[in-house]
């Protein structure tokens, strides 16, 4: 006899993001109502704040919630019970969170690595990118994604194909992420590309002078500068960050890791 399949458990933010849905369609938060903001439903779910973002990115990819930096979360409309579509290809989607973490685990390492391994060519391949990113910037032009561009070809500084490969696919995955998407549509302005520009000429810097650590935290910093981003776009009380899934640079017997 086959053994029945066993579907994977919904993740938190799923569930939650579900039940704010259901709470929306009972009538509690009628449309152009706001939401709590994130820090009380966080207390009352008992979870971090990361994890009510991640749920409000997905009832805002729905078209349930509008997220407005510096006001709130608004309903938008009263979804219906039987729309389930969206929550079947949401099922195994990761969230952009989890994504950061690994990110910051990976490429960070990624980072010192080639700090000690990039060739020349390397170095003025990450160079142009920039100067391409700085004109595009100038120009409003959304055409190119030098963002990745950049991360694959310090990937590649490593001269180690399977860690190209790796980033690669950490990037297809954000690449076909719906809630990812979501995500970018926040960080999207001119403001944040010049933000990212900033952090990755840091990064650059690093490598130039082959500072090993240097550029393991200059990377670490700027994906913490994106979650950051994450994290504020809706704040309107401004408080501390308790969803961090990193409070700071994490240090072992004195050194970094």
């Amino acid at each position: 006899m086959d053994k029945a399949v066993i579907l994977p458990e919904k993740k938190q933010y799923q569930e939650i993001g579900e039940d704010l849905r259901a709470q929306i369609i009972q009538g509690h938060y009628p449309v152009g109502s706001r939401l709590p903001p994130e820090r009380n439903i966080a207390e009352t779910y008992g979870v971090s704040r990361t994890i009510v973002r991640e749920a409000l990115l997905m009832l805002e990819l729905q078209g349930t919630v509008d997220i407005r930096q510096g006001s709130g979360v608004y309903v938008m409309r009263i979804p219906e019970e039987h729309e389930n579509e969206e929550e079947r290809f949401l099922n195994n989607d990761v969230g952009p969170f989890e994504i950061l973490q690994a990110r910051q685990l990976l490429e960070s390492n990624i980072a010192a690595f080639a700090a000690k391994m990039a060739t020349r060519a390397d170095i003025d391949n990450l160079r142009r990118i920039i100067e391409q990113e700085q004109r595009a910037i100038a120009a409003d032009d959304n055409s190119q994604d030098n963002n990745k561009m950049f991360h694959l070809v310090l990937a590649g500084a490593t001269q180690n194909q399977m860690l190209l490969a790796t980033v690669e696919s950490v990037w297809h995955h954000m690449d076909s992420s719906p809630l990812w998407q979501q995500f970018n549509v926040h960080i999207a302005s001119r403001a944040y590309r010049l933000k990212w520009l900033g952090d990755r000429q840091t990064i650059l810097a690093a490598l130039r002078r082959r500072d090993v650590m240097g550029a393991w935290q200059a990377m670490f910093q700027h994906l913490e500068n994106v979650k950051k981003s994450l994290l504020e776009l809706s704040d309107e009380d401004a408080p501390d960050f308790d969803g961090y899934l990193f409070e700071s640079v994490p240090v072992f017997q004195g050194k970094l890791v």
